[in-house]
């Protein structure tokens, strides 16, 4: 699959991203090397692979317990801005 120049500015725009036309180019040449290797991966056989079935897989996971953190001014040490005991994010909305 070849990605040209065109697709790769779609893609920034959606990204909101800004390249200059050789960036682009090389971005096409990089994207299209990446694909290049998933196309490979298809070649590889995989009819003498080995599967696991879920049976055979045993998940170990912890008990879950609440724990109260005492300590709120370690807790908080990092945070930029409080507001009425809340950690005030900038607005992320356009």
């Amino acid at each position: 699959m070849k990605i040209n120049v065109e697709e790769v500015q779609h893609i920034a725009k959606l990204a909101k991203l800004r390249f200059t036309n050789e960036e682009a180019e090389k971005m096409a040449k990089e994207f299209d090397s990446i694909l290049g290797h998933f196309q490979s991966m298809e070649e590889v056989p995989l009819e003498d692979t080995k599967t696991s079935s879920k049976e055979e897989i045993k998940t170990v996971l912890r008990k879950d317990e609440a724990v109260i953190f005492e300590d709120k001014a370690k807790l908080f040490r990092n945070v930029k801005q409080m507001r009425d005991g809340y950690i005030q994010v900038p607005k992320i909305i356009e």
